[in-house]
């Protein structure tokens, strides 16, 4: 069951992070909104639960990586009221 937990969490993720990436090729969301960084965070995170749990772990640094990113520039840009 922990494993069947574990797996739909990696799907999700990985559909938060494509949906992002065709939004912002689509221009239907920019790369700086915060939706598309929220989006890009989420997926992320529930990537590294993943791909720690299968023992993936140059995914997982890539995924640790892509959070720091990604929280940094909705710290960005809540600093310079630009949060949409």
């Amino acid at each position: 069951m922990i494993a069947l937990t574990i797996d739909i969490l990696g799907w999700t993720g990985s559909l938060l992070l494509i949906i992002a990436y065709y939004q912002n090729s689509r221009n239907k969301i920019n790369a700086q909104s915060a939706i598309y960084q929220s989006l890009n965070v989420t997926g992320s995170i529930l990537l590294i639960i993943n791909t720690l749990y299968y023992g993936a772990y140059p995914s997982s640094s890539v995924n640790v990586i892509w959070v720091f990113i990604g929280c940094h520039y909705l710290i960005k840009s809540r600093k310079n009221e630009k949060f949409c």
